[in-house]
């Protein structure tokens, strides 16, 4: 396999911690030789740690991807939400495969018109679906495709986000307004969707949803609390998202996302001057902290998902109910069990601890990514934009029924109606 040269577009968490480490881990495979981050520390640590040429760092992607000539094989492309339609369509234009971030865009159609892109310049676009990617998920893929559980009856699947993820993410963070990044149905469980859909292998055909923000509402704030939590807040022993008292113990992990001086002085800096300082009843935040999702799939398979903020731990949990067998797992355990009806014996498959984040997708998808464009398998990847404009539709449905009442929505009208709109 020989070596392949990536720019990096976004030095954030994702496109600095999760992808761009893999060129490190394995440099015989990957490397990355330029970089377009707006911010100064984010950028000059990636050129340190990767060795990038002063000549090679930019602030935007309009500069590293205008220069009028490619300069590597692969865009990794980790800016925010709204900013990922642009810089992958001229990626792609301009002949690179790009790996891109989910959700590939806060807007159906743009969704559909990266899908349609990669087709017509022949390019590998994969999303990051990393789950896909996973020992854990990839055995229940396996499973069901062999029969081991018959036919697919019914799926339900929990994602719990744990609480003060959710506080951190969703409601101090980057993800905290759907209007300036995306709704939580997609930039959270985009994931979700997809990774029921992979595991049931069929097209989903009917949706609903409901949920709502219950929680984290100027209403619910205790009295007196200031806009700050290092204010002098009245409730601070009580409170258990106090800002102060999170990110300088337990949370101190966190606050590497938001500052790139993790002293005490550089926290308490940072929490004076972000978002993530903020009282979480006084944040500008409007995602859900909880959602319920109901599907249907082609021969009458039937899902449910359930997404909630308020949990004491960070997993996902699934049972899958087949014909002849049942699958149960729960990712943070790293474990499934299969069951069998007939014989009523029950299999334990325990997987060996995963190797980088999202229970080693992470490191997974960097490794199939570059072995798919080595053997030209462009737009049939393991999660291509063309599988993954599917599952992102299921999302924007579920959050247009969520909005309507819990509306039914058959989602091959609803991509006709995208289509429909987008020609006129």
């Amino acid at each position: 396999m020989k070596t392949m040269t990536a720019i990096l577009i976004g030095a954030g968490d994702r496109g600095a911690r999760a992808y761009a480490p893999y060129a490190l881990a394995y440099p015989n495979e990957l490397r990355i030789v330029a970089v377009a981050e707006p911010g100064l520390e984010r950028r000059e640590k990636i050129q340190q740690s990767h060795g990038i040429p002063e000549e090679n760092c930019y602030e935007s992607w309009e500069e590293i991807l205008n220069l009028g000539q490619k300069i590597a094989d692969i865009a990794i492309i980790c800016t925010l939400d709204q900013d990922h339609f642009k810089p992958t369509m001229r990626a792609l234009e301009a002949g690179y495969h790009v790996l891109l971030e989910k959700p590939m865009s806060p807007k159906p159609v743009e969704c559909i018109a990266m899908e349609q892109a990669a087709r017509k310049y022949n390019r590998q676009l994969t999303i990051c679906h990393v789950l896909r990617y996973t020992e854990f998920w990839s055995t229940i893929k396996k499973v069901i495709a062999k029969g081991d559980i018959g036919e697919v009856v019914s799926l339900q699947l929990n994602e719990n986000v744990e609480v003060m993820h959710m506080s951190h993410s969703f409601v101090r963070g980057n993800w905290n307004n759907k209007e300036k990044s995306s709704p939580m149905i997609l930039q959270k469980s985009c994931h979700d969707m997809d990774i029921i859909s992979f595991v049931i292998g069929k097209e989903c055909k009917r949706i609903s949803s409901y949920g709502s923000l219950m929680h984290f509402k100027e209403e619910n704030a205790p009295e007196g609390a200031p806009q700050r939590c290092l204010d002098g807040c009245p409730a601070e022993r009580e409170c258990p998202f106090h800002a102060g008292r999170y990110y300088l113990g337990e949370g101190r992990g966190w606050a590497k996302k938001f500052t790139e001086d993790d002293t005490n002085e550089g926290i308490i800096k940072a929490l004076q001057e972000t978002p993530y300082g903020k009282c979480v009843y006084h944040s500008d935040n409007n995602v859900v902290d909880h959602q319920v999702v109901n599907m249907e799939f082609e021969a009458g398979a039937t899902a449910t998902f359930s997404m909630c903020g308020f949990t004491r731990e960070q997993t996902r949990i699934v049972q899958i109910m087949g014909t002849k067998g049942e699958i149960r797992g729960n990712m943070e355990e790293n474990s499934i069990s299969i069951f069998d009806f007939l014989t009523k014996h029950e299999t334990v498959i325990k997987f060996d601890n995963p190797v980088g984040g999202h229970g080693g997708g992470d490191t997974g998808i960097m490794r199939t990514f570059l072995r798919e464009i080595q053997v030209g398998n462009n737009g049939d990847s393991v999660s291509s934009a063309s599988a993954s404009v599917r599952s992102h539709l299921m999302a924007f449905a579920a959050e247009d029924s969520r909005l309507n009442k819990g509306q039914s929505i058959t989602i091959d009208e609803y991509y006709q109606s995208l289509l429909d709109n987008s020609n006129k």
